[in-house]
């Protein structure tokens, strides 16, 4: 059984607590270090300041106060606190050692714990080891009597002003976390509601309901999320619709031509004749291939509209036309029409070959079999720095001025129209124009007759219509295919 994955609430939480925490205790160290050092200068600071004073008093003075000694409690004890926890309370006297002029000893406490204090530097304080403990030593020379007074203090090690100071940080702060943390928990929850709001309505899309998802008051970084559900369910409804327009165009465009051979098969089963059997047999057949041509013609239709990845490279323009005249030219001549290519030869375009040889294929088939007997088919060729043009013209019957801006519609054809055909050729060529980001126009065609069609392809590649990929339909068109 599969664990069951943590939840965004509790990773938030516990991340939130984690990052609390470390700064708590960055601040408990930073707020203990800089107590600490502001006690340690509280007592140095002590030594300073006494320098002067004692500097001004009489050998009389200063006999009595050595044998009195200078108190330097920083608290006055009372009966709740105890020493031996706390050195803040406890008997620590200042010890000094006045000497004159000549060196001699005006003044010294009877337990002045160093005896050569003039070995330490002056004007600065010191930390010493002398009779079993640390001791502040702090030497100063006062220029007005002539004096050197040292001065020295137990380093007061168990003072509670700093685990004080910390407890008293600490303790609101205690006291103060389950709040904290009930408040975290509630405003995670609070946030994450648009999150079950998106969840509700996504499960309650299907195939039947694709509608855009609107949370109100949602925050900017959860709209961004819903603008992404909404381009996909949208990507979804789009495609899920040309699904279903693949399968009723199929399955209408199949239906004729599957009842024709229908037809001709039950006239071939029912004939004794042997001729009229091999003419409804013909029949058959041509109904098969023209079937698997529109069947063909449906799936590279479905496949554009699916927008399946392109294998680009840059070629020559006028060697595809080439190509594809030189495959058409037996069913040109049978009609007598001619196909010349002019304009432009060193026209370049950076684009699908394959797909190229198809929009050219279908372009050539639709004006052979819609053109006039000796008639004229012309591709142009003409470049600039922003794009490769093609016009493609015959002189054929051409189309209405009303039937022309329907020409590219799937399975309409002209009511000039006297050939065979699916009705999809142009619809595959101008799908074919989109995704080579290239515009399509219709116009008239030669000597204002026929049709003709006009592409205007980038020089460079058109990233929102050309998609990089190593797939191309190659593999599903290594023949041409046309109208």
């Amino acid at each position: 059984m599969r664990p069951r994955p943590p939840s965004i609430r509790n990773r938030l939480m516990w991340l939130v607590l984690l990052s609390v925490g470390l700064s708590w205790a960055a601040m408990f160290a930073w707020s203990f270090h800089a107590a600490r050092h502001e006690v340690t200068q509280w007592d140095e600071t002590r030594l300073v300041q006494l320098v002067p004073l004692l500097s001004r008093l009489d050998a009389d003075d200063l006999a009595k106060l050595a044998e009195h000694g200078i108190d330097a409690r920083n608290e006055i004890p009372h009966h709740s606190h105890s020493a031996e926890r706390d050195s803040d309370y406890g008997d620590r006297f200042v010890h000094f050692l006045v000497t004159g002029r000549g060196g001699g000893t005006i003044a010294r406490s009877s337990d002045f714990p160093v005896s050569d204090s003039a070995a330490y530097p002056r004007n600065v304080i010191t930390e010493v080891e002398a009779q079993n403990g640390r001791w502040l030593l702090y030497t100063a020379r006062d220029a007005g009597s002539g004096r050197t007074l040292s001065l020295m203090e137990p380093v007061n090690e168990q003072s509670d002003l700093v685990s004080g100071v910390a407890a008293r940080i600490a303790r609101p702060v205690l006291l103060i976390l389950p709040v904290m943390i009930g408040l975290v928990w509630f405003s995670i929850g609070f946030s994450l509601r648009p999150l079950a709001s998106l969840s509700k309505a996504v499960q309650a899309r299907d195939g039947q309901n694709l509608r855009p998802i609107e949370i109100a008051r949602s925050p900017r970084e959860f709209s961004a999320v819903v603008t992404a559900t909404n381009g996909l369910l949208e990507r979804l409804r789009m495609s899920l619709a040309r699904e279903r327009t693949f399968t009723a165009d199929a399955a209408h465009e199949l239906k004729t031509p599957l009842a024709a051979i229908k037809v001709q098969a039950q006239v071939a089963m029912a004939s004794n004749d042997a001729g009229q059997q091999r003419l409804a047999l013909e029949r058959v057949i041509l109904g098969v291939d023209r079937s698997a041509h529109l069947v063909e013609q449906l799936l590279l239709l479905a496949r554009l509209d699916e927008e399946a990845g392109l294998k680009l490279s840059t070629f020559a323009l006028r060697d595809v036309l080439a190509e594809a005249v030189a495959f058409r030219r037996h069913v040109a001549n049978d009609k007598s029409i001619s196909l010349r290519i002019s304009g432009d030869g060193r026209a370049e375009v950076y684009a699908d070959r394959v797909l190229m040889r198809v929009l050219v294929d279908n372009l050539l088939d639709n004006a052979i079999k819609y053109g006039k007997n000796g008639g004229t088919v012309d591709f142009n060729l003409g470049m600039d720095a922003q794009s490769v043009r093609l016009t493609v013209r015959d002189d054929g019957p051409g189309v209405s001025a009303e039937e022309m801006s329907r020409l590219t519609d799937r399975f309409f054809r002209g009511s000039s129209a006297t050939a065979s055909g699916s009705g999809l050729g142009l619809s595959i060529v101008s799908r074919i124009a989109i995704r080579c980001g290239s515009e399509i126009r219709l116009e008239t065609g030669l000597n204002g007759q026929g049709l003709g069609v006009y592409f205007a392809f980038p020089v460079e590649p058109c990233s929102s219509n050309l998609a990089n990929s190593s797939g191309s339909f190659a593999a599903h068109n290594n023949r041409p295919v046309a109208a």
